[in-house]
C-alpha cells in the first residue's frame, strides 16, 4: 500500500514532504498564540481546499456553495451536543451521512437534468442560500440568535468531546489534512481517478468511451460533500457559536475556493499550499496595518482579488505547478 502511494514520487519529494510535516509537528511548541490561530487557520482551510478539490479538479464540476456542507456539519454536531450531550465524534457519524445525502440530491438534480458548468455552481449557491435562510428561522438550532455551545476553562484536552486549548484542534486537522491529501492521492491513482480526470478534460468523449459520467460526477459530490462536514464539526467546537448568515454565507464558500485557485486546481498539492500563501500573507497583512494604526475595511477582501488577478495573469495553473518546477519535483515515469 505504502509504495503504491510513493509510486512515481523522486526522492526529493519524499524528503521534503516529510521534512515539511516535522515542521508541522514542532509548530505549537515554538509558535505563539497568535501564531498558532493563524496555522489553526491555514490547516483549515488547506482540509476544506482539498474536500473541494475533488469535486472541482478532479472532477471538473464547478461548486460555489460548499458552505452547505460546513454548515451541515456543523449544525448537526453542534445541535446534538447542546440538546443530547452527544459527543462531536458520534455527531460526525450523523453529521456525514446529511452533507453526503444533500451533495447527492443536489447532485442527481444537477447531472440528471443535464446542469452543468456555470449553471451547475448557481444551483449549489441556490441550495447554500437555502440553507442560511431555512436555519435562520429553525428554532432547533436558535435561528438567527446563535446557537452557542458550553465554554468552560479544560485544564487538560479532552479529545473525545472536542474541549480543550487551541494546539488540540491544530493536531486534529494536521491529522485530517494529511489523510485528506494521502486519500486524495489513493483516489487519483485508483479506477474512479482516471474516470474522473477523464471527464474533467471531455465529458463526451469520456461517456462515448463507455465511462457512466453520471455515477462518477455523482460519487465525486458525495465524498467531496462528506468530507467537508468533518471541516464543519471543527469549526463549530473551535469557535463555539453558530450563525446562519456567517456559517452558510456565500463569502464562505468563496474562501474555500480561493486556496485551490492560487495554489493550483487539480493538483495534490495545491489547496495546501494556497491555504498557506493566502491565509499567511492576508493575516500578515492585516497584523502589518494595524502595527501601524491603520484599519482598512476590506483590506483582506482586496488583498485576496489582488492575489488572484496575479495568479490568473502570471500563474494561470495556479503557484504550486510553478514552484513543483522550480525546485524539480516533476513526479518520475512509472
Amino acid at each position: 500500500m505504502l509504495g503504491r502511494l510513493t509510486e512515481g514520487l523522486s526522492a526529493r519529494t519524499l524528503i521534503l514532504l516529510l521534512l515539511l510535516l516535522a515542521v508541522m509537528l514542532a509548530a505549537p511548541f515554538f509558535a505563539s498564540d497568535y501564531l498558532l490561530t493563524v496555522l489553526i487557520l491555514i490547516l483549515y482551510f488547506a482540509y476544506v481546499g482539498q474536500a473541494w478539490n475533488i469535486m472541482m479538479g478532479f472532477a471538473g464540476q464547478l461548486s460555489l456553495g460548499h458552505a452547505l456542507y460546513v454548515g451541515l456539519g456543523a449544525y448537526t454536531a453542534a445541535a446534538l451536543y447542546v440538546h443530547f450531550g452527544i459527543g462531536p465524534w458520534i455527531g460526525l457519524l450523523i453529521a456525514i451521512p446529511i452533507a453526503a445525502l444533500a451533495g447527492a440530491f443536489i447532485g442527481y438534480l444537477a447531472f440528471r437534468f443535464k446542469v452543468g458548468g456555470v449553471y451547475f455552481a448557481i444551483l449549489t449557491i441556490a441550495f447554500a442560500e437555502f440553507a442560511r435562510v431555512g436555519f435562520d428561522h429553525l428554532a432547533f438550532t436558535k435561528g438567527s440568535s446563535g446557537l452557542f455551545l458550553p465554554v468552560a476553562q479544560y485544564s487538560k484536552n479532552d479529545l473525545w468531546h472536542l474541549r480543550g486549548q487551541p494546539v488540540m484542534f491544530y493536531y486534529v486537522l494536521l491529522v485530517a489534512v494529511v489523510a485528506a491529501f494521502i486519500g486524495c492521492r489513493a483516489l487519483l491513482q485508483s479506477r474512479i481517478g482516471y474516470f474522473w480526470l477523464a471527464i474533467r478534460e471531455d465529458e463526451e468523449a469520456a461517456r462515448s468511451a463507455g465511462i457512466d459520467t453520471f455515477r462518477y460526477k455523482m460519487i465525486a459530490v458525495v465524498i467531496s460533500a462528506a468530507m467537508t462536514s468533518f471541516a464543519g464539526v471543527i469549526y463549530a467546537f473551535y469557535y463555539n457559536n453558530l450563525f446562519p448568515e456567517q456559517v452558510f454565507h456565500i463569502s464562505r464558500s468563496i474562501e474555500i475556493i480561493l486556496g485551490p485557485i492560487v495554489g493550483g486546481v487539480g493538483t495534490l498539492f495545491g489547496p495546501i499550499l494556497g491555504a498557506f500563501v493566502l491565509t499567511g500573507l492576508a493575516e500578515s497583512l492585516t497584523e502589518g496595518l494595524h502595527a501601524i494604526g491603520i484599519d482598512i475595511p476590506g483590506a483582506k477582501q482586496v488583498f485576496y482579488g489582488i492575489c488572484l488577478l496575479f495568479v490568473i495573469m502570471a500563474l494561470p495553473d495556479g503557484v504550486w505547478p510553478w514552484v513543483k518546477r522550480r525546485l524539480g519535483l516533476a513526479e518520475r515515469a512509472p
